[in-house]
């Protein structure tokens, strides 16, 4: 497993923003085909992959 070791005479203190996995993001679309039911799907990455599922899937219906 990989870590951080981090050394400072500070603490670290913020917020970082995790983006969305495209590996689960995908199957997740693919799975919004079985229902009629409208899907909201939130933290999905802007990727070149996921805009052509997006448009598949809109093509579709």
């Amino acid at each position: 497993m990989e870590k951080l070791i981090i050394e400072g005479e500070r603490p670290l203190k913020g917020e970082v923003k995790i983006s969305g996995s495209k590996n689960a993001a995908l199957p997740i679309m693919a799975a919004t085909l079985l229902t009629d039911e409208p899907c909201v799907l939130r933290n999905v990455p802007q990727l070149r992959d996921t805009k052509t599922m997006i448009a598949l899937l809109e093509s579709l219906g």
